[in-house]
């Protein structure tokens, strides 16, 4: 019985010691209240469980690595479905900005500051000495400034998200050193300048979202190299020169959006016998005919060329097709009948007005 006790003694002292090692450091926990000290959250008190000694256990938005306890997720949304937020009855506004105190947290794998509409400032620049980060998600804000030139020094990233904020300057080169980089979004910010040549080295990529900025130049050869790239939107920008054919052949590209842009030339015949579902090349200046290229591997839900300079006539080969869903040829110089069957037996008038000198149903008869 005396042996028992003293090893019960024993553990009990053993946890009363460990219990100091499994809450977080204390230099985690003044980054996160530095972190915290520059924002401000008038409505939901996201941050009234920010106290206490350990910022590893009820800490609203931060969870800590199991073995080391220091700080490894930081993850606030400001549209959530959490009972703090279901319960006001309203999305999240938060104020401020993102303080490099977070640079603090040299073990940070997830940083997610996402949808608080009023957070601006700049993006610290000290985010890229921070080695282990995978995925950085500030969509949703109104941040200013550029990416750090150095971005490309995060090796681990596979989540790259600044989209629907108010970042300008240029893509930096560098980013094409994100080898393992799974998802780029950076939508609707200031972005200028040209896609980097070697954005093709982004090789583990699957969605490359960068519609709604001030791009310009020509789209990179380079794109086609990524096997795994599934949606591509370089929609809303002012980029120019001829669509690359190479497109055409990725493995499985299967959303195109070039539409809203100064892109010129023949459309590539590639894009027509591709894996290619949602093809959007409309509002730009596109030149020459509809190719005829269409076969039983054309399946498009949304196929749109409208807005630009085609001529000729509707290739008969699109009848040919598997299947297309919604077709807009509109606002273009297309001339001759419009074929019967399947598709253009269910599309209405809108699909052709406004070209040269079109005919025949859903149009005025020939």
């Amino acid at each position: 019985m005396g042996g028992a006790g003293f090893m019960t003694g024993m553990v009990l002292l053993l946890m009363a010691l460990s219990s100091g090692v499994r809450s977080c450091p204390p230099s985690d926990r003044a980054a996160l209240l530095a972190f915290r000290a520059a924002l401000h959250e008038p409505h939901l008190g996201i941050f009234n469980s920010w106290t206490g000694a350990d910022c590893c256990h009820n800490w609203y938005g931060v969870s800590c690595d199991q073995e080391t306890h220091r700080v490894a997720d930081i993850t606030l949304r400001g549209e959530s479905e959490e009972p703090i937020f279901e319960r006001a009855h309203r999305t999240g506004y938060m104020t401020g900005y993102i303080s490099p105190a977070i640079c603090k947290l040299p073990r940070l794998s997830s940083i997610i500051i996402a949808d608080w509409k009023g957070i601006s400032g700049e993006i610290p620049r000290c985010i890229t000495t921070l080695p282990f980060l995978r995925i950085v998600d500030f969509i949703g804000n109104r941040i200013s400034g550029s990416i750090p030139a150095d971005i490309g020094r995060l090796q681990r990233l596979t989540v790259l998200n600044f989209a629907d904020n108010q970042i300008s300057g240029t893509i930096p080169a560098s980013l094409a050193n994100l080898t393992s980089l799974m998802h780029l979004d950076l939508r609707n910010n200031l972005l200028s300048g040209p896609i980097p040549r070697n954005f093709g080295s982004l090789r583990m990529l699957s969605r490359a979202l960068l519609s709604g900025n001030r791009l310009s130049g020509p789209i990179p050869g380079s794109v086609s190299l990524i096997y795994r790239l599934a949606d591509l939107d370089l929609s809303r920008n002012q980029l120019s020169g001829l669509i690359p054919e190479s497109l055409g052949k990725m493995a499985v590209l299967s959303t195109l959006n070039l539409d809203f842009n100064k892109l010129s030339g023949p459309i590539p015949v590639s894009l027509f016998s591709s894996g290619i579902s949602d093809l959007n090349l409309s509002r730009n200046a596109l030149q020459g005919n509809i190719p005829d290229a269409f076969g039983p591997r054309s399946y498009f839900t949304a196929l749109d060329l409208s807005y630009n300079n085609l001529k000729g006539a509707i290739p008969k080969s699109v009848s040919s097709a598997s299947y297309i869903g919604h077709l807009d040829l509109s606002h273009n110089h297309l001339c001759g009948k419009i074929p019967l069957g399947s598709p253009f037996d269910h599309l209405e008038a809108s699909s052709f007005v406004y070209n040269d000198c079109l005919c025949g149903k859903p149009l005025k008869p020939c």
